[in-house]
C-alpha cells in the first residue's frame, strides 16, 4: 500500500472543526467537565497540521510514515470508552515513534453526518482509518468502498468489506466477573443498571453482567434504565438516581462518564464502572469495572498495515489476548468475594468457563441455551433477549 501524504485544503478543515467543536449545536455529547479532564495533555492534530490547513496549503511528508486518524463519538476527557481509545491512539505514537502521525476528531456523531468525515480523511491521505463507535457503521462501509486503498477499522462493528474490518471483544467475561462482585454486594437484591442503547453489544453486558450477579446471589435482580446517550452526564446521572429511589443499592452501567458512580456514592450505595479504572470519581462506592486496553491492537494493527499483511477480519479479541480486564476491586469487595472472583477469571483464562454457557432461560423462563452449550459468536453478535433476572425490556 502506497503511503500517502498531504493535508486537508481549508474546506476539510471547516468541517471537521464542526465536527469536533463543543459549539457544534448537532453534536449529541456533553462538553468535557472539570471532573473528567484525564486525557487534557492530547492535541486534536499534530504540531504544525492545524497552521497547514488554515492556509489551505498541502504540505508533502515522509512516504514512509504511517498516517492514522481516530474518528470519536465523544469527547476525549470522558474518562471512559473515548479516553481509553485515546490512551491507545498515544500508546501507538510511542510505540512506532518517528514511523506514524495520528490524529484525532472527537464528538462526531453518529450516521449520516458521519460519513463526511471518513471520506474526507480517506481522500486527504489517511492510510488507516479507525471508527469507534457502532453507529459509525453504514457510513464507514460506504467510504471503504469508494477509497479502496485506505484501511478501515470499526469497533464493535459487524459488517465488513475488503479494506474494512471490525474489532471488539468478548468483554462478557469481565462483565460477568463485575456481576459477580455487584451481587455480593446488595442487600436490597436490587442492582439497577444505566444503559446507552438497546444493541447487541450493550444487552450481552447486560446479561453477563446478570448472569455473574446471580451465581453469587439468585435472588438478585437487575433493573436497566435506557438512556439513550453514550455521554451525557446529567442524563446518565438522574437515570442512576432514579435506580437507586426505587429501591437498587448497587449500580452498573454502560456509559462513558463516571456519573452514575457518583449518584451511586451520594446515595451510600455501590457501584461497578465501565471502560476504565474511574474509582477516583466515587471511591466509597467503588466496586470494580471492566477495563479496556486498546494500545496493543492499535500497534499490532498498524504494523501489518506497515509490512503489507494486514487483512480485513472480525476480531474479537478474549481476556487472555488482554484487550480488557477488570479492574482492582474496592474496599467493600471482601476477600471471600474477591477470592470467588478470581477463580473464575482465572477459569475464563484457562478456557475452563464461559459466561454464556447452558443451562440459560430467558425472561419468560424459556430455555434459550442448553445444558452445556455455549452460544456461539454469530449468536452473542445479534442478542436480542434478556436473560431471566433482567427487569426491563429492549425498546
Amino acid at each position: 500500500m502506497k503511503l500517502r501524504r498531504s493535508l486537508l485544503p481549508l474546506v476539510a478543515a471547516a468541517l471537521i472543526a464542526a465536527a469536533c467543536g463543543g459549539e457544534d449545536p448537532a453534536a449529541p455529547v456533553g462538553d468535557e467537565t472539570d471532573d473528567t479532564a484525564a486525557a487534557d495533555e492530547t492535541d486534536e492534530t499534530d504540531d504544525g497540521e492545524a497552521d497547514a490547513e488554515a492556509d489551505g496549503t498541502e504540505t508533502e511528508g515522509d512516504d514512509d510514515v504511517l498516517r492514522v486518524a481516530f474518528v470519536y463519538v465523544g469527547p476525549v476527557g470522558d474518562a471512559g470508552w473515548t479516553f481509553r481509545h485515546d490512551v491507545g491512539r498515544q500508546d501507538l505514537e510511542e510505540a512506532l515513534g518517528d514511523g506514524v502521525e495520528t490524529t484525532f476528531l472527537e464528538n462526531v456523531p453518529e450516521g449520516a453526518e458521519s460519513e463526511r468525515v471518513f471520506e474526507d480523511l480517506a481522500r486527504q491521505g489517511n492510510d488507516l482509518i479507525f471508527g469507534t463507535s457502532f453507529g459509525y457503521g453504514d457510513q464507514m462501509v460506504a467510504v471503504s468502498e469508494q477509497y479502496p486503498d485506505v484501511v478501515f477499522e470499526h469497533a464493535t462493528g459487524y459488517q465488513t468489506t475488503d479494506n474494512l474490518g471490525t474489532y471488539f471483544g468478548a468483554v462478557e467475561e469481565s462483565r460477568y466477573l463485575e456481576g459477580m462482585a455487584a451481587g455480593a454486594a446488595t442487600e436490597s437484591n436490587q442492582i439497577g443498571y444505566v444503559a446507552a442503547f438497546p444493541i447487541p453489544e450493550v444487552v450481552r453486558g447486560i446479561n453477563a453482567y446478570t448472569l455473574g450477579a446471580r451465581e453469587v446471589n439468585p435472588d438478585a435482580t437487575v433493573q436497566v434504565i435506557w438512556t439513550s446517550t453514550w455521554y451525557d452526564p446529567e442524563v446518565e446521572g438522574q437515570a442512576a438516581e432514579s435506580l437507586l429511589d426505587a429501591g437498587a443499592d448497587v449500580i452498573g452501567m454502560h456509559q462513558d462518564s463516571p456519573a452514575p458512580g457518583q449518584a451511586a456514592e451520594a446515595a451510600d450505595a455501590y457501584w461497578t464502572g465501565y471502560h476504565s479504572d474511574m474509582e477516583e470519581f466515587a471511591p466509597n462506592a467503588w466496586l470494580t469495572a471492566s477495563v479496556w486496553d486498546w494500545g496493543p491492537y492499535y500497534i499490532s494493527t498498524a504494523e501489518s498495515v506497515i509490512d503489507g499483511s494486514w487483512e480485513s477480519r472480525e476480531y474479537y479479541g478474549d481476556m487472555t489476548d488482554g484487550i480488557f480486564d477488570i479492574a482492582p476491586f474496592g474496599p467493600s469487595v471482601g476477600d471471600e468475594t474477591q477470592s470467588e472472583i478470581e477463580a473464575r477469571r482465572q477459569e475464563i483464562l484457562d478456557g475452563d468457563f464461559a459466561p454464556f454457557t447452558g443451562p440459560i432461560d430467558d425472561q419468560d423462563g424459556d430455555e434459550r441455551v442448553a445444558d452445556g452449550e455455549s452460544m456461539d459468536l454469530g449468536a452473542l453478535l445479534s442478542f436480542d433477549w434478556f436473560v431471566e433476572g433482567v427487569v426491563g425490556q429492549i425498546e
